[in-house]
């Protein structure tokens, strides 16, 4: 049998080897084949749906969005149009979290701003965490 170890695979990706177990126990990445040593021989397709997963979760895609864009058909065979449902919904929560980040850096800067930075027991920043 040809193809990859685990520790190959992992290198080739950088993803570490028990994240690749992970994703096999989950079901995001096909199980491979074994030799008869019992150890799993990876090929050029798990190469790709690893790096595929890889990618998508370092744009954050969530694990379900991962699943659900695998269960199109992943990077071989998913549609444009279903694929692109779910970055559209990506798209929206990212830019949720945009105008979350950018009301907390607001806060944060006028908080800051207001905070002596001397030693005294008077700190805007402790008032800020202590009100609700």
């Amino acid at each position: 049998m040809t193809g990859w170890s685990i520790g190959e695979l992992a290198r080739q990706t950088g993803v570490h080897i028990e994240t690749i177990r992970y994703f096999e126990k989950v079901g995001l990445l096909n199980s491979p084949g074994r030799t008869e040593g019992g150890h799993r021989v990876f090929d050029g397709r798990h190469l790709r749906s690893l790096k595929f997963i890889k990618r998508a979760r370092e744009l954050g895609f969530s694990p379900r969005e991962v699943r659900a864009l695998l269960d199109l058909g992943g990077p071989e065979q998913a549609c444009c149009d279903e694929v692109r449902e779910i970055a559209i919904h990506h798209l929206d929560d990212v830019r949720r979290k945009i105008e979350d980040l950018t009301r907390l850096e607001r806060l944060l800067a006028s908080t800051v701003d207001q905070c002596s930075g001397g030693h005294a027991t008077d700190c805007a920043v402790i008032d800020m965490l202590e009100s609700s």
